[in-house]
């Protein structure tokens, strides 16, 4: 893992949960990447007619403060999807005459006590499982060159973490690690947000 990576995840809740469990067990948590969200084909974004160019940036955020760090670490990711899909001719980092992309991805916390769950597990040695889960929220807002409302849409995702002998999750993906899981939400996510996006007719309008 990157040093940027190791640097972000140990400013996460995640990152303090695994940290009360590491001196007791190396190694004593699995990832996973839920499955109601999943890969979807790249032909369900619909692109418009004549794609323009837009003023694009992205944002992580966490509990909604924003998270330098995961921004930068994940910003070429987001940025390289975008470009992809086809719904814009160019992403520009300026203001020009085109309409302006805002991506943001909001980690928030769905297991209560995450803290404390990983500390009873190391404490008894991985004899007790525990099992933390993470939501993400991805919205895209496109303003019109023309102004207007924002154009909106957006798509919920969810990692899992289990430490100890917790079983692992129903409808879930076994990742290599928290990086490999964390990129993975974030292509499906995004997927399903920028799809939902293509289909607002105020977007398909030139």
């Amino acid at each position: 893992m990157s040093s940027h990576s190791a640097s972000w995840l140990a400013s996460t809740a995640r990152a303090l949960l695994l940290a009360s469990c590491g001196l007791f067990l190396s190694g004593c948590a699995s990832v996973y990447v839920d499955t109601a969200t999943r890969d979807i084909p790249a032909a369900d974004i619909q692109p418009p007619a004549a794609p323009a160019p837009a003023r694009f940036t992205f944002e992580f955020q966490t509990q909604g403060a924003p998270n330098a760090q995961a921004t930068q670490l994940l910003a070429a990711q987001v940025r390289a999807q975008v470009a992809a899909s086809g719904l814009f001719q160019e992403l520009r980092d300026t203001a020009g005459d085109g309409g302006w992309l805002q991506v943001t991805l909001n980690n928030v916390p769905i297991t209560k006590d995450a803290a404390q769950q990983g500390f009873v597990t190391g404490l008894t040695f991985g004899l007790a499982g525990s099992a933390v889960t993470d939501g993400y929220i991805c919205t895209v807002s496109y303003l019109p060159p023309a102004g207007g409302a924002a154009v909106v849409a957006s798509a919920r995702h969810a990692i899992h973490t289990t430490l100890g002998n917790a079983s692992a999750p129903a409808e879930a993906v076994k990742a290599q690690n928290m990086e490999d899981a964390v990129r993975t939400m974030i292509r499906q996510v995004l997927a399903h947000a920028l799809r939902d996006l293509s289909r607002e007719p105020r977007f398909q309008q030139p």
